[in-house]
């Protein structure tokens, strides 16, 4: 499924943004006890990081006319985390995201659009006040002249689902191609940004933005160590 989108900034100039369909990855829960595989988990989670640390961009680079546009993820957006009334407890933790990596590439040449790939790793999950097994998660792309007014917007949706027993799953978005046409030929991408985050409410992004952190599976009910038991 593929999702589109046409921004008209003048009658010369426009830009596109489409997206490709999800893949989605599960990654079983932690703290399982000793029976878990530790060793499985840890290769799955090095190949991971490899994956998505690798300098090779999605997009082939050619000789580009100038620099990429600066692709990154809005801080204040980048964590998604839902309280039950709105309470911020880990116990009223009921689903959770965080956007762990970007990878991203660029091509232009002569007086030609500025052609962009990105690729988005999330990892979402769900708390212990989840409802159901699974969720629809919004996230959004935007195109910004640099550190000023934004010139592009789009949401997507993001649906995934927990497998029975999991609290996480991993989702690659692929952001098929960011067009943004140029002026002329004097027009780089370093006069551009791309920003990618979730659709958060106010209360979330204040959340975020003082840096409160709870983990995705916050809340789970444990002895507390040298509490009395009943004889």
């Amino acid at each position: 499924m593929r999702r589109n989108f046409t921004l008209a900034l003048s009658a010369l100039m426009a830009v596109s943004i489409a997206a490709s369909a999800t893949v989605v990855h599960a990654q079983a829960r932690g703290g399982q006890g000793p029976g878990s595989d530790d060793g499985a988990e840890a290769g799955k989670k090095k190949k991971r990081d490899e994956e998505w640390n690798q300098s090779k961009a999605p997009l082939a680079q050619l000789r580009n006319a100038g620099p990429c546009p600066y692709v990154k993820v809005l801080y204040d957006a980048s964590r998604y985390i839902d309280f039950k009334d709105g309470r911020e407890s880990p116990a009223a933790v009921a689903y959770t995201g965080e956007i762990q990596g970007i990878s991203s590439g660029c091509a232009y040449k002569s007086d030609d659009p500025i052609s962009i790939r990105v690729e988005v790793l999330f990892q979402l999950g769900r708390g212990p006040q989840a409802t159901d097994a699974s969720r629809t998660y919004r996230y959004w792309v935007a195109v910004t002249e640099r550190n000023q007014t934004v010139i592009a917007k789009e949401y997507f949706d993001l649906p995934v689902s927990f497998p029975a027993g999991e609290d996480r799953v991993f989702a690659t978005e692929q952001l098929q191609t960011i067009t943004i046409p140029r002026a002329d030929a004097k027009v780089s991408g370093g006069n551009f940004e791309v920003l990618v985050g979730f659709d958060v409410t106010p209360e979330m992004a204040a959340f975020n933005r003082e840096g409160k952190r709870f983990r995705v599976n916050a809340g789970q009910t444990t002895a507390q160590a040298g509490a009395p038991t009943k004889q």
